[in-house]
């Protein structure tokens, strides 16, 4: 972040912008995008103590959903969709999922990300019914090629990840995960090989 001093681009509108004022934009760009995980980060911490009517807060079904997938094997780009699968609850309370595919599609593949966009129409498989609402609202994704993909996340790890007596892996233990994770994007416009 910089101050009143720092070297900045001088056009009023982009289509005035010189290629001075775009390495210069761009020299910002490396700096702050390096520190998406730090932002993301800070952002999960927001759960933390939300609990919403749940029996355990948002910040530790988050922990310890990605507990349950680490501990079951899984690579460290499925752990890290699994941690911030909810990440988006505080700003998109009505479409979290989207909220946390849109920040981890450039990081994760078309599986995980897909897997972190359906996972509350998925999800509703174990609660929709209560709420008047059909449970069997994911079966419109029946025959998409992720589709067990994510009925499985639901059933081992979102589902179930709402145990206060479970063992769940502090913050600490997944944040390099995530640096490592999030320093490699696969999938973004910003980013050519």
């Amino acid at each position: 972040m910089g101050g009143p001093n720092e070297v900045r681009a001088k056009f009023p509108s982009m289509e005035e912008g010189t290629q001075e004022d775009w390495q210069i934009i761009g020299g910002h760009f490396g700096p702050f995008a390096s520190k998406v995980a730090d932002r993301v980060l800070d952002h999960l911490k927001l759960l933390d103590g939300d609990f919403g009517g749940f029996p355990i807060d948002r910040m530790q079904h988050s922990l310890q959903t990605a507990t349950r997938a680490h501990r079951d094997g899984r690579d460290e780009e499925y752990v890290v969709m699994a941690l911030l699968h909810d990440v988006g609850d505080t700003l998109g309370t009505y479409n979290h999922p989207d909220i946390a595919a849109a920040i981890l599609k450039p990081f994760v593949s078309a599986k995980n990300h897909w897997i972190t966009e359906k996972h509350g129409i998925f999800q509703g498989y174990y609660f929709f019914h209560y709420l008047g609402q059909d449970r069997d609202m994911r079966e419109q994704f029946r025959g998409h090629e992720h589709f067990e993909d994510c009925a499985e996340f639901c059933a081992k790890y979102d589902q179930t990840a709402f145990d206060a007596n479970y063992d769940t892996a502090p913050l600490e233990f997944f944040e390099p995960m995530v640096r490592r994770v999030m320093a490699r994007p696969v999938n973004s416009i910003y980013v050519t090989e």
